[in-house]
């Protein structure tokens, strides 16, 4: 029987929380799925406009997602580097992980998020209510979809 854990997301508030959200993003994408060669960091993460969530299941964190506004009205957003560790995809962190980044952006004043999804994982984005958002493109030296999200809210009934 599958033990059912907790989750909670939120921004990384300690420096032991940002040091597992790295752990996280490079274990799975260094070691794990060899995108990235020694590490998946780079300028966005030293950007104090870039959120670091980090997905608790249980007392551990399991997961991790970056977030951050790609113009200076903060009305479109990325979202990228969403990581689950293998041990806890059965416990199912990414779906908490993308609807705290959208909702979080949302709330920032956001109108829309984009992001590059790996091939396997439109469906999963589609059916959280992401859009394809133009034609596959290599992006990381893999093909990705590129998705969005329309954050506005949205009107009873429609």
């Amino acid at each position: 029987m599958l033990e059912t854990l907790t989750t909670a997301c939120r921004p990384a508030a300690t420096p032991a929380e940002l040091a597992a959200h790295h752990a996280v993003r490079h274990r799975v994408f260094v070691e794990e799925q060899h995108v990235f060669d020694g590490s998946d960091r780079d300028a966005r993460d030293d950007d104090p406009l870039t959120i670091h969530v980090v997905a608790y299941a249980g007392t551990t964190i399991g997961g991790a997602v970056r977030l951050y506004p790609l113009d200076p009205a903060g009305e479109r957003w990325q979202g990228d580097r969403l990581a689950v560790l293998p041990e806890y995809r059965v416990h199912g962190l990414g779906t908490p992980l993308v609807r705290y980044a959208v909702r979080t952006a949302a709330e920032r004043g956001g109108l829309v998020m984009v992001a590059h999804i790996q091939l396997r994982n439109v469906g999963y984005f589609q059916r959280l209510g992401w859009h394809c958002d133009g034609e596959v493109e290599t992006y990381v030296n893999l093909p990705h979809q590129p998705m969005a999200i329309d954050l506005r809210p949205r009107a009873e009934g429609s």
